[in-house]
């Protein structure tokens, strides 16, 4: 079993799209049995609250339902649980390196460095913007999940 772990900052947008996002590529790909997937926030602020109504409206109407899902921080454990612990931008990576046990420094990095087809290497925040901004993570979580898919592939 591989375990990946999202992270944003507040798991209400780009993480759980992130997470539901891998999730179907995993499915695709028949390796759903292979891998364990999970998302999180740096902070607190979302614990146990749905995701964003429009990273869900975004979501669905690209065929992945984020409905079940809620708000959780990251904890100590994952840190040891997880084999890559993907930050959706800088700011969260700093965060995380700041908080994970030097043994485990080498499971973290950015969920982009998996994607082919974009020059961008952070997921932008989409809260405090348009309906835009949800359907732009879209892009960027799909690409880097179909990149990483690739990974898992070669790991399993």
């Amino acid at each position: 079993m591989i375990r990946v772990l999202l992270v944003c900052l507040g798991n209400i947008c780009r993480s759980p799209t992130a997470e539901v996002v891998f999730r179907s590529k995993v499915k695709e790909a028949g390796l759903d049995g292979c891998v364990e997937i999970v998302s999180c926030g740096t902070a607190g602020y979302h614990i146990g609250e749905p995701s964003d109504s429009r990273s869900q409206e975004a979501a669905k109407a690209r065929g992945y339902d984020m409905s079940t899902l809620r708000g959780r921080q990251v904890q100590y454990g994952d840190f040891e649980h997880f084999d890559f612990i993907l930050a959706m931008d800088e700011s969260n990576l700093l965060e995380l390196r700041q908080r994970c046990p030097k043994q485990y420094i080498e499971k973290l990095g950015l969920f982009l460095t998996y994607a082919n087809n974009c020059q961008e290497t952070e997921v932008p925040d989409p809260y405090y913007g348009g309906e835009k901004g949800f359907f732009h993570v879209l892009d960027l979580v799909e690409d880097a999940s179909e990149g990483f898919v690739e990974v898992i592939k070669a790991r399993v």
